[in-house]
This record gives structure tokens, C-alpha cells and sequence, in this order.
């Protein structure tokens, strides 16, 4: 009896998974943060109404924001003041080995208003998006880029510090796959990033006359 359980507890060992050392474990999640990708997939916000404000990070030190500023009456007036800023970070040396944005499969089918979307896949990166929408009795307003600037909304996707850029080689890709978006009616602000250091801002300023 006691050769028998010896014998059938040495054939339990010899099937059981051995564990994985502390060395691997830590290689493995190294690896894994060499992998930055975000993607927006399968029916996201298809056949949505009104405002969709969608914020993707992969990686470190992203910034991101979505604003959207609407105002209604006589003497109606917008201001947004987004400034983004970081520093004194420190990231790793080499990089991102691979850093991927996309959108497929049917995200925003058929959906209608105003969509702002920012995807960072990276390290160090800061997208923004501002709307603003104006309804008053002035009337429709056409805007030159410098009536723009010194208007009351100021958007700043800068101001990150220092940061890594170059770094190993490897593959960075942004996409919008022809499934994706069809039917959308309205507003779209889109911001894709994949890599380290870079700065997008979408602004948009809209006054319209308001119906008696």
C-alpha cells in the first residue's frame, strides 16, 4: 500500500503545471508593456443621439479631455479654457515597441450629433477636442483665424515637457476601418496618436441665429 501511494503521488506531481518563476512573471509583464493598443470595436455607440465623448489611453503620461460648451439667448456667449500639462516625468528609455489606434467593426454606425474621440496609444501624448455652439439673436457669424485666437475659448493640447521620443524600433499604426462610421451625421472630432510625444487639438466654433 504505502509503494502504491508513493508511486501515485509522484505520477500527481509529475502532471501538475510547474509554476512560473518570479523572473518570468516579471519579463512577461515587461513585455506586455511593450504592447500599447487601443481600439474602438463591435457596435460602440451605433445608432447613438446627442453629444459621445470618447476618451482611449494605452500606455504613460497620456492626456485627454472633451469639451463641449453650448449657450442659448439674447446675448448668448461660450468660453473654454482647457489648458493640458505635465512634467518632470520619467518613462522608459527605449520606447514603445508597438503602439496601435483604431476603429473598426460598426463604432458609430448610424449614430448622429456631435462625437469627439481621442485615442493615445504611446507614452507622453495630450489630445484635446472643443466644441462650442453659440444661439443668439446676432445672427450667423463668420469667424477669421484671428478673431478665433483672441476669442473667449482658449485650447492648449501642448505644454507635456520633455518627452521620449525615438526609442526601439517597432511598428506604430493608426486606423479607421471602412466598416466603421458609415451613416454618421453630424459633428466628428477625431484625434489618433500612436507613439510618444505628440500633441492634437480639434476646435470648433459654431454661433447661429436663433428661429422667432
Amino acid at each position: 500500500m504505502k509503494r502504491a501511494f508513493i508511486l501515485l503521488s509522484l505520477g500527481l506531481f509529475a502532471v501538475l503545471p510547474l509554476p512560473l518563476s518570479a523572473q518570468g512573471a516579471d519579463d512577461y509583464a515587461s513585455m506586455l508593456s511593450y504592447l500599447n493598443h487601443s481600439r474602438l470595436d463591435g457596435r460602440a455607440l451605433s445608432g447613438a443621439d446627442g453629444a459621445m465623448v470618447v476618451n482611449m489611453a494605452a500606455g504613460d503620461l497620456n492626456l485627454q479631455a472633451n469639451l463641449l460648451g453650448i449657450a442659448s439667448g439674447d446675448n448668448a456667449q461660450v468660453a473654454i479654457d482647457a489648458r493640458q500639462q505635465h512634467a518632470n516625468n520619467r518613462v522608459r528609455a527605449d520606447g514603445v515597441l508597438d503602439a496601435r489606434a483604431s476603429i473598426g467593426g460598426q463604432a458609430l454606425s448610424g449614430a448622429t450629433g456631435v462625437a469627439m474621440i481621442n485615442q493615445a496609444s504611446g507614452t507622453a501624448n495630450a489630445t484635446l477636442n472643443v466644441v462650442t455652439a453659440t444661439l443668439a439673436q446676432q445672427g450667423i457669424r463668420e469667424t477669421n483665424d484671428e478673431a478665433l485666437a483672441a476669442s473667449g475659448a482658449l485650447a492648449s493640447a501642448g505644454g507635456q515637457g520633455t518627452a521620449v521620443r525615438g526609442g526601439s524600433a517597432g511598428t506604430r499604426s493608426v486606423a479607421v476601418e471602412d466598416t466603421a462610421l458609415q451613416g454618421f451625421d453630424g459633428v466628428l472630432q477625431l484625434n489618433q496618436i500612436a507613439g510618444s510625444g505628440n500633441t492634437t487639438a480639434n476646435y470648433l466654433g459654431m454661433s447661429v441665429q436663433s428661429t422667432p
